[in-house]
C-alpha cells in the first residue's frame, strides 16, 4: 500500500474531514478523495464513512491502526537520527482523576526528558478501553485487565474513592432530613461510571434522583462543586484528604469504593512507550504505596 495514502487516511480520521485533512496535509480535497479511492480500490474494502464527522469502517480501522504503528516507529527514528525538534507522539487515554492527581508525576518524566509530545485523551477509566482498541491511542489506563488483543496489561493501583458532601449537606443526611435520593448529586458526565457504581451499592433509583444531578466534566471543577455544596458526590482519597481533614468535606458513610486501575498498551518494540510505561508505573506507587501492589504483565 502506498505510505502516502495510508498517512492521507490516518489524517482524514484524526481530523474528522475530507477538507480539514487536505488543509492539514497542503493539498486539494479532490486530491485527497483520489488517494482513497486508490486506496479502497488497492485494499478491495470501503474504508471510511462519508458521515459527519468522516469515521473509519472495521476495515479502515484495521489499516489506521498500522499506520499509528508505523508513525510512532517513524517518529523515533528521526529522533534516533538526531532531529531532535521532532518529537514522538503518545497518545494516551486516561480519567480526570488520575490526571488530576498521580499522573502528573508521568507528565513531569516526560517533560525532563524532552523526547516526546504528549496527546491526552480525557475519558471515563471503564471507557478508555475502546480508544486502545479502535488504534486512537498507545496506552490508556482503565479498569479491564485482560488485555486488548496486540497489547499488553500492568496492574498499576487501586483508587480509593469515598462519598462525601459540604457540612451543610452532610449535616441534613445525618438528621434525616434529606436522603439518598433527595440529596442533589454532582456527577462527572453522563458516562460516569464510578458514580453510577456508588449508586447502584446504596440502591439509589437512577431515574429518581435524575433531575437532581449537576453535572461537571472537570476533576479540579468536580471537587469545587461538591465542596461549595452543589451535591455530594465520589471523590477520590488523593483528592479529598486534605479538605476532609480540614471539614470542608465530610465523609457521608464508610462505604469507600475501591477501583483497581491498569495501564494497557501496545505490544511494540518502542524505547519512548517504554520509557513511558515505566514512569506510569513509578507515579503511581510513589503517590500511594500502601495502596499499589505488584505490577503484574500479561
Amino acid at each position: 500500500m502506498n505510505p502516502i495514502h495510508l498517512e492521507t487516511l490516518l489524517t482524514i480520521v484524526e481530523e474528522g474531514s475530507f477538507e480539514v485533512a487536505a488543509a492539514v496535509l497542503g493539498i486539494s480535497p479532490s486530491a485527497v478523495s483520489q488517494r482513497i479511492k486508490s486506496l479502497e480500490a488497492a485494499t478491495g474494502r470501503v474504508l471510511l464513512r462519508r458521515t459527519n464527522p468522516v469515521t473509519a469502517t472495521d476495515a479502515g480501522e484495521i489499516i489506521v491502526q498500522a499506520e499509528r504503528r508505523m508513525a510512532l516507529l517513524q517518529a523515533e527514528t528521526d529522533v534516533a537520527l538526531g532531529r531532535r525538534l521532532a518529537r514522538v507522539p503518545l497518545s494516551v487515554a486516561i480519567n480526570s482523576d488520575s490526571l488530576a492527581t498521580w499522573f502528573r508525576g508521568v507528565i513531569d518524566e516526560t517533560a525532563r526528558r524532552g523526547e516526546a509530545a504528549l496527546r491526552i485523551r480525557i475519558e471515563d477509566e471503564a471507557r478508555t478501553l475502546a480508544l486502545l482498541r479502535r488504534g486512537d491511542v498507545l496506552g490508556a489506563v482503565t479498569r479491564e485487565h485482560t488485555p486488548v488483543s496486540g497489547c499488553e496489561s500492568s496492574f498499576i493501583g487501586t483508587m480509593r474513592y469515598h462519598a462525601v458532601a459540604c457540612p451543610r449537606l452532610a449535616r441534613e443526611f445525618a438528621a434525616g432530613e434529606i436522603t439518598w435520593e433527595t440529596m442533589p448529586l454532582v456527577g462527572y458526565g453522563p458516562n460516569d461510571q464510578t458514580v453510577n457504581d456508588a449508586m447502584r451499592e446504596r440502591f439509589i433509583d437512577s431515574h429518581v434522583v435524575r433531575a437532581r444531578v449537576s453535572q461537571i466534566p472537570s476533576s479540579e471543577g468536580y471537587l469545587e462543586a461538591v465542596r461549595c455544596g452543589l451535591g455530594w458526590g465520589l471523590i477520590s482519597k488523593l483528592q479529598a484528604r486534605e479538605l476532609l481533614k480540614a471539614g470542608q468535606l465530610v465523609l457521608l458513610d464508610d462505604k469507600p469504593l475501591d477501583i483497581d486501575l491498569y495501564w494497557q498498551r501496545w505490544r511494540l518494540e518502542s524505547e519512548v512507550l517504554e520509557a513511558l510505561t515505566r514512569d506510569v508505573l513509578d507515579a503511581a506507587r510513589a503517590l500511594a504505596p500502601s495502596k499499589l501492589g505488584k505490577a503484574r504483565d500479561s
